[in-house]
């Protein structure tokens, strides 16, 4: 019998740190994967162009855009390591979802407007698109970054004095 207790538990692998570059990568890849396999299988040629743009560019920049304010440099806030890890996910995509609603809301009232805009790209997807991305992103990275620094891994806030040993 080894040493040292494994803290996951038997038959639990130990998640991998917590690095935000490999986070927001997959956070990227894995809806322009999935939703372009679907546009393939179902032949819609808008959703394979919004897999690549929209759906997955929205999924990276909420996953870099939380992980990095969760992360807050190395020291997590009090409430995201106190609170139960569902309550911190649900708060934050109701937050990140209802952003993403109205900025897709806005974008898809004023891109019409505007010649930039190339004719195969549908801006009334926007509605959907962001907020669906943004939530499933929120939720990942949220719950990703949890199980990496755990329960309560905030330091103390009052360190113990050092003794003066002169």
């Amino acid at each position: 019998m080894p040493a040292t207790k494994d803290r996951a538990g038997r038959g639990r692998a130990m998640p991998r740190p917590f690095t935000l570059w490999r986070e927001v990568l997959t956070a990227y890849a894995a809806p322009a994967l999935t939703a372009g396999a679907a546009a393939v299988a179902t032949g819609q040629r808008d959703l394979a162009v919004a897999a690549v743009t929209s759906i997955a560019g929205t999924s990276a920049v909420v996953a870099f855009l939380v992980g990095a304010w969760l992360r807050n440099g190395g020291r997590p806030r009090r409430w995201t390591t106190d609170l139960p890890r569902a309550a911190v996910a649900v708060a934050l995509v109701v937050a990140a979802a209802g952003a993403a609603a109205l900025l897709g809301w806005c974008a898809a009232r004023w891109l019409p407007a505007h010649p930039l805009v190339p004719a195969g790209v549908r801006p009334e997807r926007l509605r959907i698109d962001l907020p669906v991305s943004a939530a499933l992103a929120t939720a990942v990275i949220t719950l990703r970054w949890r199980s990496a620094v755990g329960h309560g891994a905030r330091p103390p806030l009052n360190p113990p004095a050092r003794e003066d040993t002169r």
